[in-house]
């Protein structure tokens, strides 16, 4: 059985895909949430650990257990995110929506990479076509001008669609792959641990489950990348929608730029070149 690790496992669509999957795989469950967390872990029997990817060392030590626990990892999908109702620091002196969606990911995957290599694993990045409101400047990533929470969201997004590509490109030859997709709008608690508080009533309403995809209908594509074969059943270093690769925002088609911003990445977490 191929070994899954979810992260943003708590609830949402990462639960979801836990309860997809826990049928012919086994699965690991990381969140941010303690009684969350457990909550999922001992409804579905599964190996569970709790992770605030606002703080680094949380990552590192999370990196350093799964490692020890399973030798081979099949898949690592990258779930966790979210969105900020205003700008601020971590502790590890990073702007926390940028942190929270791609650095604390990237670093994760990055001590996994000897893992991931041993599977021949997936990496596959949960983005938003949000993206497309974002901007990558190579030279203020910490985003000091012109911050809003969308633009920041949405930049951090366009790193998790340009991250999976470049990870593609510098690490394809070892084995391993790696996607991006959108889940669409589901109607999750999205925007409610810190997002500004008219995204986080509006996703919780009867308007949003109406109008919104389910946790399980936002799983799907997740599901479908894990389950499927690169190269076979979908193109790696795509971006994928209702399991179809579409074309990324514009930078993200940029190779050049692609690998000069997955190589900042990995300066900025201290990572594998």
């Amino acid at each position: 059985m191929a070994t899954i690790v979810i992260t943003g496992a708590s609830d949402g669509i990462g639960a979801a895909a836990a309860r997809a999957l826990i049928a012919d795989h086994t699965v690991v469950i990381v969140g941010r949430s303690p009684t969350k967390t457990q909550s999922v872990a001992r409804e579905l029997g599964v190996e569970h650990h709790v992770c605030d990817f606002a703080r680094l060392d949380q990552v590192r030590a999370l990196a350093a257990t799964l490692a020890d626990a399973h030798p081979s990892i099949d898949v690592l999908a990258n779930n966790a995110g979210g969105i900020l109702a205003e700008r601020q620091v971590t502790e590890d002196g990073f702007e926390a929506t940028l942190q929270i969606n791609h650095l604390a990911p990237a670093l994760l995957t990055t001590l996994l990479l000897p893992n991931l290599r041993a599977g021949a694993g997936t990496v596959i990045m949960t983005a938003s076509d949000a993206s497309r409101v974002g901007r990558l400047d190579l030279a203020d990533l910490a985003m000091t001008r012109g911050w809003s929470s969308m633009r920041a969201y949405g930049t951090a997004k366009l790193a998790n669609i340009c991250y999976a590509r470049g990870l593609q490109r510098a690490e394809g030859g070892t084995g391993i792959n790696a996607a991006s997709f959108h889940p669409g709008v589901v109607a999750s608690s999205f925007g409610s641990g810190g997002g500004p508080n008219v995204v986080g009533w509006f996703y919780k309403s009867w308007l949003a489950r109406q109008l919104f995809l389910t946790n399980d209908q936002g799983a799907d594509t997740l599901v479908w990348l894990a389950r499927g074969r690169p190269g076979v059943d979908w193109t790696p270093g795509g971006y994928f929608i209702k399991r179809h690769e579409v074309d990324p925002p514009p930078q993200a088609n940029d190779d050049a730029l692609v690998d000069r911003f997955y190589a900042a990445t990995q300066l900025l977490v201290g990572g594998e070149g």
